[in-house]
């Protein structure tokens, strides 16, 4: 043993040793046998008895056996499980994941070891929580068959059946086979895995048929309890290593996509989310709460209408708002998982989108058009409302068709955001046939997707753009031709300038912004910062409001404030189907009064390659990306900025950015928002009051002359500049109403209304807004 082995051996046992505080712990020269034997000695130096410096050895010691492959003498490995079995028999919490390194890194045969492994399996058994099946069971089988199938017996008794089930599955797994799966050990269900763990479990037929299995035996128990075949007892339905082990196999069914799933999770859902009778407990609240946490990871339509099924009928009261915050999630990674989210079923809806349900004399029609919509008829006329009749008697059918609006709504939204999403995959790509009698032919996806523009490949690299709502025909291709959605990003600009005249002249409202899309390009700037982008630093906004944005858009971010290490954060955002990752940096400015303000910083990109993400030049980010990442990060600041806000009254800096940013060069948001008005001005009672002029919608009012920035939506008065300040009522539309806007866009409807009222300034009766424009005229 070299010199610096012993030295470290004797911190590590030596009560009496001098220590140096100060003195790094190099581990460099010591070898892997000497690794072994101090790795064996620092399992007897519990941290909350020894010293600091005997606690900074032991640490790295620690450290280095997990990163390198320690040799380990018999005399080690004997200490080692000594030491493993007296903390088990004391109660203490133990990671028996430690010891499957130990095990690997034999010298020689020890001929205790499967004695000292059937000791510890036993003790780990009777006072250890059962949360690390691979481990133990890697340490049953060098104890010998009989342990393993002891093992398996007492878990059957400690943690049910389907624990059980799983125990004997892993244990009849070849070696290598079990070592994929070891990933799958967690040590507490909350704790989350990497995806790969999922994809190598799924790509074994034994646990796949055990996933299966496992899924509908807890069906099964639910519907028995439902029943009362099983007595009732709130929580108890399930243990608590059955709950984690039935979320693993839910995660592998759903990778796959199972076609039996959907049928499975009909039954098991209500039946451990509502208690048979009346009562407001679970069967298993912990369980569905699993299941909800598995739709955030591998989401699929059935699942997510399931569980927004059950979270409309659960009676406990807080469960449906925990529900809602992890629905919201289920549904943003959707749109990412595109191969199944833009799955729709038919829902009992005719060709033409509609439902028609008898009550009686009277008749309920669920619609589809733009959205779902219930009415009530009674001989073919429409009624205001619901009938006091059909609400006296029908009641059920009436929650069941408010149910079904819900329902379609939120699939909607779902496949809206999913269609969006797939802007930047490379692969987004569908065959025609499907995609013809799926998408434009489905009675309730038809109304997106007939209004969004397409490109169906008719020979290679010749794509030929569509828009269904406004082409009768569709063009003839084979069904295995590949069909995508346009972006203005692959068009020549002339392309989308007819696309562009074609929507505003055929009064198209796209459900999304896709032919008036922003197209963000690389500029000089960001070439020669390389590899981060300044373009939108510098910004104050609203921080809590910012926050909510990033969830919405599917980006993730810590939370800041005024606490340690709350300072600043990289937001993120996973693009083009994980192979890209965007990150924007913010900072924690302060609170103004009722205002949590942050600054804005840096965007910069990473490339995944080989598990790894590694710092990418913009230039070498693919444009559909570079675009589409900078355009939320655009979005982030237009609607969070403070410039943005008419209510804007605090001094100091702030007021300083407020004035500047408020009438600043219009970004490309704004930019496209100027070629809308440019569009729509002619078609205006007020066209001959309105010019576009740079940054500015100018507007001519009787009693003066408005300036309108088309960024912020802010008002300057000529002729000396005078700010004017309107609060937007945000329960109108742009004018009431009847301005036809190709897509949503608030700031746009903002504009808009506020053109409108100032073009008629005589006529506005809020003697707020009168008093400031008298005063400046």
């Amino acid at each position: 043993m070299n010199a610096t082995a012993e030295r470290l051996l004797r911190a590590l046992t030596d009560p009496d040793a001098q220590l140096d505080a100060q003195e790094p712990v190099e581990l460099g020269e010591v070898g892997d046998d000497e690794l072994g034997t101090l790795h064996a000695a620092a399992f007897h130096t519990g941290p909350e008895q020894a010293p600091w410096e005997v606690v900074r050895v032991r640490s790295a010691v620690m450290a280095a056996a997990r990163q390198r492959t320690a040799r380990y003498a018999p005399h080690a490995v004997r200490r080692i499980f000594e030491v493993f079995i007296e903390e088990c028999r004391g109660g203490r919490p133990v990671d028996l994941r430690e010891l499957l390194a130990v095990i690997e890194g034999f010298i020689e045969p020890v001929p205790e070891a499967p004695e000292l492994a059937r000791s510890l399996v036993e003790s780990a058994c009777e006072h250890q929580p059962f949360r690390q099946p691979f481990a133990l069971l890697a340490l049953a089988r060098l104890a010998g068959e009989e342990t393993v199938r002891a093992t398996v017996a007492t878990v059957a008794q400690k943690s049910g059946p389907i624990v059980a089930d799983e125990m004997a599955v892993r244990a009849g797994l070849d070696p290598a086979a079990q070592g994929q799966l070891a990933g799958m050990d967690r040590e507490h269900r909350l704790v989350e895995t990497d995806a790969h763990v999922w994809f190598s479990a799924a790509a074994h037929p034994a646990y796949v048929a055990f996933a299966r299995r496992a899924l509908e035996a807890a069906a099964a128990r639910a519907e028995a309890i439902q029943a009362r075949e099983i007595p009732y007892q709130p929580e108890k339905a399930f243990t608590d290593r059955e709950v984690t082990v039935l979320g693993d196999a839910l995660r592998v069914a759903l990778e796959r996509d199972e076609d039996w799933l959907p049928e499975v999770c009909a039954r098991l859902l209500p039946g451990i989310a509502l208690a048979p009778g009346s009562a407001k407990t679970l069967p298993s609240q912990a369980l569905l709460y699993e299941i909800a946490r598995a739709a955030k990871e591998f989401p699929t339509p059935e699942l997510v209408a399931a569980l927004r099924t059950v979270r409309r009928t659960v009676r406990h009261a807080g469960v449906p708002k925990q529900l809602d915050k992890m629905l919201k999630k289920a549904d943003i990674a959707l749109a990412e998982r595109t191969e199944v989210a833009l799955r729709l079923p038919r829902l009992d809806f005719d060709d033409d989108a509609v439902v028609r349900r008898s009550a009686g004399a009277y008749e309920g029609v669920v619609t589809v058009t733009d959205t779902a919509v219930l009415t009530w008829e009674k001989d073919g006329r429409a009624l205001k409302s619901v009938p006091a009749a059909v609400r006296r008697d029908h009641g059920d059918l009436v929650k069941e068709l408010r149910d079904l609006v819900k329902r379609v709504n939120a699939q909607l939204a779902t496949l809206l955001r999913a269609l969006e999403g797939s802007f930047v995959v490379d692969d987004a790509t569908h065959a025609y046939g499907w995609w013809r009698s799926e998408l434009a032919g489905h009675p309730l996806a038809r109304t997106l997707v007939r209004r969004l523009i397409w490109e169906i490949e008719l020979g290679p690299d010749h794509w030929q753009a569509v828009l269904p709502e406004a082409d009768d025909v569709l063009p003839e291709a084979p069904d295995d031709a590949r069909v995508r959605l346009w972006h203005p990003q692959r068009a020549e600009p002339e392309a989308v300038r007819r696309w562009r005249e074609l929507l505003t002249e055929r009064q198209v409202r796209q459900p999304f912004k896709q032919a008036f899309r922003e197209i963000y390009l690389l500029t000089p700037a960001e070439e020669r910062t390389r590899v981060h982008s300044n373009r939108f630093a510098a910004h104050i906004v609203h921080y809590r409001k910012m926050f909510a944005l990033f969830r919405a858009q599917g980006w993730q971010s810590g939370l800041l404030g005024g606490w340690d290490a709350g300072e600043e954060d990289w937001a993120e955002r996973l693009m083009d189907s994980g192979r890209w990752r965007v990150t924007f940096r913010h900072l924690w400015t302060d609170t103004e009064g009722v205002h949590e303000l942050a600054s804005t910083d840096q965007v910069r990109f990473q490339r995944l390659e080989s598990g790894t993400w590694l710092e990418a030049p913009l230039a070498d980010v693919p444009p559909l990306v570079f675009s589409e990442a900078m355009r939320d990060v655009d979005l982030f600041v237009g609607v969070c900025s403070i410039a943005a806000d008419p209510d804007w009254t605090d001094g100091g800096p702030e007021r300083a950015y407020w004035e500047r940013a408020g009438f600043a060069e219009l970004t490309e948001t704004a930019e496209a928002r100027k070629e809308v008005l440019a569009r729509l001005l002619p078609r205006l009672k007020i066209a001959e009051r309105c010019t576009l002029d740079g940054r500015f919608l100018v507007v001519r009012g009787d009693l003066t002359t408005y300036r309108i920035h088309l960024g912020s939506a802010n008002i300057l008065m000529e002729p000396d500049g005078a700010y004017l300040c309107i609060v937007p009522d945000r329960r109108r539309t742009a004018g009431g109403g009847q301005v036809f806007l190709p897509f949503e866009d608030e700031r746009l409807g903002l504009i808009l209304s506020k053109a409108l009222l100032l073009a008629a300034d005589t006529e506005i009766a809020d003697q707020s807004i009168l008093r400031q424009i008298k005063r400046g005229a």
